[in-house]
């Protein structure tokens, strides 16, 4: 099994142990670009045409409504 298939895994079991830099990996290999904060915030928004944008921190560990949310994206990429 490939580090991808690894990953995507994990976020689809919403394993708890998630580090932004993987979501943030995930995302990108995904067709996602990140915008990095201006003014001191923490948090990173995600844009891909067609699809919701989506903001997530840069905090450890991440709150499962964040890894919910990528969840939800990597379904839709893997029905694509």
């Amino acid at each position: 099994m490939s580090q991808w298939e690894k990953l995507i895994e994990q976020i689809l079991r919403e394993d708890a142990h998630l580090r932004f830099e993987d979501l943030c990996r995930a995302l990108e290999k995904m067709g996602y670009t990140a915008r990095q904060p201006r003014g001191g915030s923490s948090h990173y928004t995600f844009r891909k045409p067609g699809c919701m944008p989506i903001t997530i921190p840069r905090h450890t560990p991440l709150k499962k409504a964040y890894i919910l949310l990528v969840a939800e994206a990597v379904r839709a990429y893997l029905e694509e």
